[in-house]
């Protein structure tokens, strides 16, 4: 199941409440479909940056070979929100100090300053990240999104939409502005046409635009786009996964299946054996709520898969289920 659903879709979002396995499992259905011959790019949106501990290696916000198989292979990367953001602001700083008078320099720095630090720049910076990966993922077959906790996940997904209608606005209002310029030019000289100097603001607020715009296509598109939800069979992270079920919907995400983690065994003592009886409430739960969702469960295991041998074990028990 998890395998077909790998094969099925160019990008995969892995999220759900912190602390249930996400990244493990996003590298270990990684690992799989390149040992299924797939190219693989696997990004870490989530800002505790544990994808390189997992693997054992330095990772960085440019993609790194983690894994090479017979027939595939994993790249992967965790996206840095501080040297976005830095690189953003740098830039807009460069092109507002060539627009602006001398003296509108320092004023105009304080207020990239203000803005940098007000809510939302992360997740802005995040998500055009996110889009300019995909937009430039030809070379590969499948990229996994391992994303951050629940409730940052949901913010996140439902931001391109949002931040399209704000491009979009800002673009109107400067089509209004040009043409009023415009007209005053002309009355004053109509020969003279010359350009108007932000007219390299408006090429990157177009660029902008369109990357959140493709964003926005790409992940409502179920043919290209699914959502795995990873989870425990316990009653908080049931109840959380029901909500975030409800409002991927809600935002038109649909979702591809649940991933139940960590199953205690049946037959390993009395412990244990309760514990698994208890889980299998929950589970039922998972069934009834979503029956048309196909959901995997994975056992229990002494330690946390790590390292490429760890990870390949889980990988193989991915490509099982």
């Amino acid at each position: 199941m998890l395998l077909d659903i790998a094969r099925d879709h160019r990008c995969l979002f892995v999220g759900g409440k912190g602390g249930t396995g996400k990244t493990t499992v996003s590298s270990g259905l990684a690992m799989a479909r390149a040992d299924d011959g797939g190219r693989v790019l696997l990004v870490s949106t989530d800002p505790a940056h544990n994808l390189g501990d997992i693997w054992g290696q330095q990772l960085a916000d440019e993609p790194r070979r983690v894994h090479t198989g017979e027939r595939g292979f994993v790249d992967a990367l965790e996206v840095d929100p501080e040297a976005t953001i830095d690189a953003h602001f740098a830039s807009v700083e460069r092109m507002m100090t060539r627009m602006l008078p001398e003296s509108t320099h320092r004023a105009a720095r304080a207020h990239l300053a203000s803005a940098r630090s007000a809510p939302g720049s992360h997740e802005s910076a995040v998500l055009e990240r996110i889009a300019t990966i995909l937009a430039e993922a030809a070379d590969y077959d499948l990229v996994v999104v391992d994303t951050a906790p629940t409730g940052h996940t949901l913010h996140l997904l439902a931001l391109p939409e949002r931040l399209t209608d704000w491009a979009e606005t800002l673009l109107s209002n400067r089509d209004r502005s040009e043409r009023f310029a415009a007209a005053a030019r002309h009355l004053v000289s109509p020969k003279e046409e010359t350009p108007t100097p932000d007219a390299e603001l408006r090429q990157r607020l177009q660029a902008r635009r369109d990357r959140f715009a493709a964003l926005r296509r790409s992940i409502s598109d179920s043919r290209q786009t699914g959502f795995l939800i990873v989870t425990i069979a316990e009653q908080l992270p049931v109840a959380e996964t029901l909500g975030l079920v409800t409002d991927l919907g809600g935002i038109g995400i649909e979702l591809s299946g649940i991933v139940v983690n960590r199953r205690s065994p049946a037959d390993a003592g009395e412990f244990l054996a309760d514990r698994r009886q208890r889980e299998d409430e929950h589970v039922s739960r998972l069934r009834s709520a979503v029956p048309t969702v196909p959901l995997a469960q994975l056992p229990l295991t002494a330690t946390e898969p790590t390292g490429v041998g760890g990870i390949a074990g889980l990988a193989a028990l991915l490509a099982e289920r």
